[in-house]
C-alpha cells in the first residue's frame, strides 16, 4: 500500500513539475527570457518588450493550456471510474465532436438516448456516444467544406488543438478548481463505485445518482476544454492511467495528481508546439498524439488478456 509520505512527496513533485512547465512556457519562444525578466514582469516592475510578451502573450496562453490539460485529465479520471475501464477517455461519449457543434445539446442527447426507457448500461452509453460523435463529425466536416478559404486553416488547427485563441484563462481555471472540488467531495463514493455498482449499492452509495453526476461533470469539463483549445487527444487517457500506476486507485490522491500532471503535460506540449519550428506553430494535438500513441500502445500491451482492461 502506498504510504502517505510517498503520496505527499509524489504530489509535491507534480506541483513542482507544474510550476516548472509554466516557467518554461514563459521563458521559451522567439524571444528567450531569463528568470529575472520573468519575475520582474510578474511582480509589475518589468517594462518594455519583455514584460509585454510575458503578461500579454505567454502568461494567458500558459494558464489556458494548464487549465485545459487539468480539465481533460480530471474528466478522463472520472470517465474511467464511471465506465470502470482505465483505458476510457473524455472523448469516448462524443463530447469532443459535440463541443464543436453544440456541447450541451450533444451531452443531453447522448445521455437521453442512452437512458432510453429508463435502463442504463455502459455498453448502451458508449454506443450512443459513438453514434452522436459520428453525427457531430459529419456536421464539422460540412462546416469545413462550406467555410471560406481564409478561415479554413484556423478551423483545422482548432480541430487538432490550438491554444492561440483561447482567450481569458480565468474561466477555465475557475471551472477546473470547482470541478476538482466537486470531484474530491465525491472521492469516497468514487472509490466505492470503482469496486463495482453492486458493492457500492450495498455500502449505501446512490449509484444511479452518482453515475449521473459523474457523466455531467466529466462532460462539462471536457466541453470547456475542447471549446477553448480544441480536440487535444490522449491527455485524458494517458495521464490518469500513469498517475494510477504511481499512486494507486485512491481518488483522493489520483484526482489532484491527474490535474497537476495533465496541466503540466499540455503546457509543455504547447510550448514545444510554438517553438520547435518557430516562427511557425504546430497544433498542440500533434505533440500530445506523438507522446500519447506509444504510451497508449504500451499500456494496451500491459493490459490483461481475455478480460477487462
Amino acid at each position: 500500500m502506498l504510504t502517505r509520505r510517498r503520496a505527499f512527496l509524489f504530489l509535491c513533485v507534480l506541483a513542482l513539475a507544474a510550476l516548472a512547465s509554466l516557467f518554461l512556457a514563459l521563458a521559451v519562444g522567439g524571444l528567450t527570457l531569463g528568470w529575472r525578466e520573468i519575475g520582474a514582469a510578474l511582480l509589475g516592475s518589468g517594462e518594455g518588450m519583455a514584460a509585454q510578451v510575458v503578461l500579454d502573450l505567454r502568461l494567458p496562453r500558459a494558464l489556458n493550456t494548464f487549465a485545459c490539460g487539468g480539465l481533460l485529465a480530471l474528466a478522463g479520471a472520472l470517465m474511467q471510474v464511471l465506465l470502470r475501464n482505465p483505458l476510457a477517455d473524455p472523448y469516448v461519449l462524443g463530447i469532443s465532436g459535440g463541443a464543436a457543434v453544440g456541447a450541451l445539446a450533444a451531452m443531453t442527447l447522448v445521455f437521453g438516448l442512452a437512458r432510453g426507457d429508463g435502463s442504463w448500461t455502459q455498453t448502451r452509453l458508449l454506443l450512443t456516444g459513438v453514434i452522436v460523435a459520428s453525427g457531430c463529425g459529419a456536421a464539422v466536416a460540412l462546416m469545413l467544406t462550406l467555410a471560406p478559404d481564409q478561415q479554413l486553416r484556423g478551423m483545422l488547427f482548432w480541430l487538432m488543438g490550438d491554444a492561440t485563441q483561447a482567450g481569458d484563462p480565468l474561466p477555465g481555471l475557475v471551472i477546473l478548481a470547482a470541478g476538482l472540488a466537486a470531484a474530491l467531495f465525491l472521492a469516497r463514493d468514487l472509490n466505492i463505485l470503482a469496486r463495482g455498482p453492486l458493492l457500492a449499492a450495498a455500502l449505501g452509495a446512490n449509484v444511479a445518482g452518482l453515475r449521473l453526476i459523474l457523466y455531467f461533470l466529466a462532460s462539462l469539463l471536457t466541453a470547456v476544454a475542447v471549446t477553448r483549445v480544441g480536440s487535444v487527444g490522449f491527455i485524458g487517457l494517458v495521464v490518469p492511467h500513469l498517475v494510477r500506476l504511481a499512486l494507486g486507485n485512491d481518488q483522493r490522491l489520483l484526482l489532484p495528481a491527474a490535474v497537476l500532471a495533465g496541466g503540466a503535460l499540455l503546457t509543455v506540449a504547447d510550448t514545444l508546439a510554438r517553438s520547435v519550428v518557430a516562427p511557425q506553430q504546430l497544433p498542440v494535438g500533434v505533440l500530445t498524439a506523438l507522446i500519447g500513441v506509444p504510451v497508449f500502445l504500451f499500456l494496451l500491451a500491459r493490459a490483461p488478456r481475455g478480460g477487462q482492461a
